[in-house]
């Protein structure tokens, strides 16, 4: 009861200020253009208590994931006779009036990143480049020929892509092939290759992962692991004398052990040791299969710095203007029927997200509500009858057109889109109660894709 008292009061924070700041831009924009506003509602439904000043009713109403305002005359049945009534102003105003909340919400996206990156900028440090670790077999990049020491030096076009911009390309390209270069023993081959979806993540995976210093993650008590000494912040150097650089390495040789002993290599505060075990057959998440208790970390070396007001300016743009591209290209992906719609999330699983961020620190949960809240701005702009994207679509054919849609297409429209959200909001509620209880589900947000 406690973890769900929890989720709901970080769901409400998170989802709260970005709430507010959205009826804000349309109160704002609107109060601007001299239009009455009625009411400012946080949440849906009956009302249950506020002030009124002025002419507007400030109120907090029961269903409180949610938000509106509600402008004098805005009704398409409602006659323009108020000179401050929403349709008595023209098409423009009303333009920006609708794009107003969707605009302030990246304003905040933006906005909290910057204030984040001058308390606390942090950077990953890879002299290398985007050098290969581990290529999983039968994966769409061991099908093209790329090897593990590989270094990726352009993909799709772009020219030295970090790891970052690797994974998160992949993540969107299911079915879609990437055109790649990479380099091996000073000559430069190309190669496409097609991600494949993943089926426990929903995403893309080309089946690479970098190349980086990895590190003993935790160790199961009772296992070989443990026996042979392995402790927390071990470096892993080696396994069968093969070097370890990726979280994949270790399982992958100890899963085809069929039992046999293994040696490793690791560094304990500057000195080298080595143990040897046997791995024991174990059932894990529901999948049989040999191991030895140990569960595998990248060690990252990051660089801690603040920035100053137009350095941090600067990366809040460049780091949302990829988190767009991500969210758009996903959302792409999941309209072709190339990525399954079960990558979205209502609720229930952004609750669960904001709390883990809240645990970890300020810096993840400010990180949260910049891409939540930009991905509130996207779906806004989306033009589905009901949302600020189709109000601006049809006030851009109006415009066009030099004179109103018909009122009984405008209703026909408003129905139909209360419908569909009212289905879509079903099936994300489905999608959360299906990784609640199907165990290995998860999805991760772009704050974690730098980790795979």
């Amino acid at each position: 009861m406690l973890a769900i008292l929890t989720n709901f009061w970080w769901l409400l924070v998170l989802i709260g200020v970005m709430i507010l700041v959205h009826e804000l831009g349309h109160f704002w924009a609107a109060r601007a253009f001299d239009v009455k506003v009625d009411i400012f509602s946080f949440g849906f439904g009956p009302r249950l208590f506020g002030f009124q000043r002025g002419d507007t009713d400030y109120r907090f109403s029961l269903f409180l994931f949610g938000g509106y305002v509600k402008m004098s005359g805005d009704q398409p049945g409602e006659l323009p006779d108020d000179p401050r009534g929403f349709l008595a102003k023209p098409r423009w105003q009303r333009l920006i009036i609708a794009f107003a909340g969707p605009f302030m919400n990246i304003v905040l996206a933006i906005a909290v990143l910057t204030g984040l990156f001058m308390v606390r900028y942090e950077r990953i440090i890879d002299d290398n480049g985007a050098v290969i670790g581990h290529v999983m077999a039968d994966s769409p990049a061991a099908k093209a020929g790329i090897q593990a020491g590989d270094k990726i030096v352009r993909l799709n076009g772009e020219d030295n892509p970090d790891w970052e911009a690797i994974v998160t390309t992949a993540v969107a390209s299911v079915g879609r092939p990437m055109t790649v270069s990479y380099e091996r023993q000073g000559h430069v081959y190309s190669a496409s290759v097609t991600p494949v979806l993943d089926e426990k993540l929903g995403f893309g995976e080309a089946g690479w992962e970098g190349q980086n210093q990895i590190e003993v993650g935790g160790v199961t008590e009772g296992m070989p692991a443990a026996s042979a000494g392995l402790k927390k912040g071990d470096l892993l150097l080696k396994v069968n004398d093969t070097a370890i650089h990726s979280r994949f390495t270790l399982p992958e040789i100890i899963r085809r052990s069929e039992g046999k002993p293994v040696t490793i290599e690791y560094n304990r505060a500057g000195v080298s040791h080595t143990v040897a075990m046997v791995p024991v057959f174990r059932n894990m998440d529901g999948t049989s299969r040999w191991m030895i208790g140990v569960a595998s970390d990248v060690k990252w070396h990051i660089e801690r710095t603040q920035l100053a007001f137009p350095a941090a300016l600067g990366e809040s743009v460049r780091q949302n203007r990829k988190y767009a591209t991500l969210i758009v290209e996903m959302l792409r992906g999941i309209v072709e029927r190339r990525m399954p719609a079960k990558t979205l999330q209502g609720p229930v699983g952004i609750a669960k997200q904001a709390t883990q961020a809240a645990e970890e620190g300020p810096a993840a949960f400010l990180t949260l509500m910049s891409i939540v809240s930009l991905n509130l701005a996207i779906l806004n702009l989306l033009p589905i009858p009901i949302l600020d994207g189709a109000m601006i679509l049809t006030l851009l054919i109006e415009m066009a057109m030099g004179r109103d849609i018909s009122l009984s297409v405008k209703e026909n429209l408003l129905k139909l889109g209360f419908v569909f959200l009212m289905m879509l909001m079903v099936f994300v509620l489905y999608n959360d109660i299906v990784r609640r209880i199907t165990p290995g589900v998860a999805v991760p947000t772009p704050v974690e894709f730098r980790a795979r």
